[in-house]
């Protein structure tokens, strides 16, 4: 099969990444909303969507609902078997507009399962570059590879080329090493995206064929035009930041409250897509990342009330009255 051609490149400029949890449909068009151009579902597990069929049908669920909206997204898989992975992947074909391979996971469960930046070692890459290839070569979408740092930064050259012989479209490097304790120490070295692109230019691996996106220290809306200009990146990912600010692609301040409403709104209207563990980790990191909210005498009690909240519609109950609050509280304040 011939390898499938890589998405636009206005498609990669904005995109949310792949968050354990957190990924869920509510939240991913919410950030669409507020200007992100692409989204990634959570990472995963292939032997769970080959074995599970409550688990299958649940993420399937979501990505019916996506692209009946015509919203794009890409999975992402993690995986250590070329044949599981493209079995996985093509139950996906028809909802998704890319698939993902996880190279980055941190987690002691992915080194206790050997995959994600568990296999950045070069005594896996031959396996690294057979899971690419099954991929590419299976399936009629492009295929992507998000990786980290391997253990000897300068390796993440090397690895890159590799990808692309051997049919990734897109490389998105989070700067940082695989640390499963410390996940985000110290700022992403984002001089080695930079040395990637320039890299793959130099090897024929332009824009047209490759794009590389950059992964880590965007923080504001200001932050993503200093990181495009020192790597020369084709776009942005960002996570952590997005949750605490899912409107951070429109370059202004919402308050967080009002986020946290229209994310539950969107769990209504998209029943099932998000679990309740999920939903009320969403408006507690709304509201955390407001300095206002988290000054508040209130915030504890709003915290400790969030947490009993047993279904959905209470937490929405939750956020209108603290919203009403607010708004009463403003008014006497004149």
């Amino acid at each position: 099969m011939t390898i499938a051609p890589p998405l636009p490149l206005e498609a990669l400029a904005l995109s949310t990444a792949p968050m354990v949890n957190q990924s869920d449909l509510p939240f991913r068009l919410l950030t669409r909303r507020y200007g992100a151009t692409l989204t990634y579902t959570q990472m995963h597990h292939t032997s769970s969507l080959l074995s599970d069929s409550a688990y299958l049908n649940f993420h399937l669920r979501d990505l019916e609902f996506s692209r009946s909206l015509g919203e794009p997204v890409v999975a992402q898989l993690a995986g250590d078997d070329p044949d599981a992975l493209v079995q996985a992947a093509r139950k996906l074909v028809g909802y998704v507009d890319a698939i993902d391979l996880n190279l980055g996971c941190p987690q002691k469960r992915a080194m206790d399962g050997h995959y994600g930046g568990y296999l950045l070692g070069k005594k896996d890459w031959p396996l690294v570059s057979s899971l690419v290839s099954a991929l590419s070569h299976s399936l009629p979408l492009p295929v992507h590879s998000k990786i980290r740092l391997p253990s000897l930064s300068s390796d993440v050259v090397p690895l890159s080329l590799l990808l692309a012989q051997s049919g990734s479209s897109c490389i998105t490097l989070h700067a940082r090493h695989v640390a499963e304790r410390r996940r985000r120490a110290g700022p992403a070295k984002l001089n080695w995206v930079g040395e990637v692109s320039r890299a793959l230019r130099e090897e024929g691996w332009g824009e047209d064929r490759v794009r590389v996106i950059s992964n880590g220290n965007v923080r504001c809306w200001e932050d993503i035009g200093r990181n495009l200009e020192e790597t020369g990146a084709a776009g942005v990912m960002v996570g952590e930041a997005l949750l605490g600010n899912p409107a951070l692609f429109s370059g202004f301040t919402h308050p967080p409250l009002r986020l946290a409403s229209e994310y539950l709104d969107l769990c209504a209207t998209y029943s099932g897509t998000a679990t309740l563990p999920t939903i009320k980790q969403h408006v507690r990191s709304f509201v955390e990342s407001d300095l206002s909210c988290f000054r508040s005498k209130h915030f504890k009690s709003f915290l400790a009330s969030l947490e009993r909240c047993e279904d959905a519609g209470a937490v929405e109950r939750l956020v209108a009255h603290e919203e009403l609050r607010l708004l009463v509280s403003k008014r006497r304040a004149f």
